[in-house]
């Protein structure tokens, strides 16, 4: 196989998972009606003890950056509708996966 078709192939794969790896992590699939207020998760978050640096919606998920009082600084992902812990990663290092 000559290198431009090889090429060409790479670069339909890659486009073709995009979708799939809109998160790097994760995809939750919630209706927009059925996501409770993103500033509710926070508000819950922060009564646990959680400083919340950035939240926003990645691949579906609640994603949220902020600090956990167990474990410092990390990345987690949250389902919309319940806010039911998904993912929790430090550093690279996953800490908490759910399934």
């Amino acid at each position: 196989m000559n290198m431009r078709v090889m090429m060409m192939a790479a670069v339909a794969a890659a486009v073709m998972a995009g979708p799939a790896l809109a998160t790097g992590k994760l995809k939750c699939n919630v209706k927009p009606a059925d996501m409770k207020p993103i500033e509710a998760l926070k508000a819950e978050l922060t009564k646990q003890g959680w400083t919340v640096a950035k939240a926003k919606v990645d691949g579906g998920c609640y994603e949220v950056y902020g600090v956990m009082p167990e474990t410092g600084r990390v990345e987690a992902y949250f389902d919309p509708a319940t806010f039911e812990k998904l993912y929790v990663e430090q550093r690279g290092k996953v800490l908490f996966k759910k399934g």
